[in-house]
């Protein structure tokens, strides 16, 4: 349930960010973006009342709003994706990938020594 509150928190931050572009030619889509954000924040609340560390789950939360905003942003409003912002969304991803692997060395090197 935790990876699917993330994943909500994710996509309501997208679409907030997202609606903050639309809603230059089209105003009423400021009521995306203020429910979007608070959406986004409620699910992110959510995730860490259920034990994500609070650096896994904004780095997922960052990155994956990152790369979902450019890559729409192409799509939906004709922005340039360019080589080096693939390598840039690459390197956040993995970056975030690290933070995540690297929290779980903290557990295995508190567990008891066998001698």
């Amino acid at each position: 349930m935790t990876w699917l509150y993330l994943a909500c928190a994710i996509l309501c931050e997208v679409a907030a960010t997202l609606s903050l572009k639309g809603s230059a030619t089209a105003p009423v889509l400021y009521v995306v973006v203020v429910l979007g954000y608070l959406g986004s924040f409620a699910f992110l609340t959510a995730v860490l009342k259920r034990g994500m560390g609070l650096g896994v789950a904004y780095g997922i939360w960052g990155a994956v709003g990152v790369a979902l905003t450019a890559c729409l942003s192409t799509l939906l409003f004709g922005e340039a994706f360019t080589m080096a912002m693939g390598v840039g969304l690459v390197c956040i991803i993995a970056g975030v990938l690290l933070v995540e692997t690297g929290s779980h060395v903290e557990d295995a090197d508190s567990a008891p020594s066998g001698g």
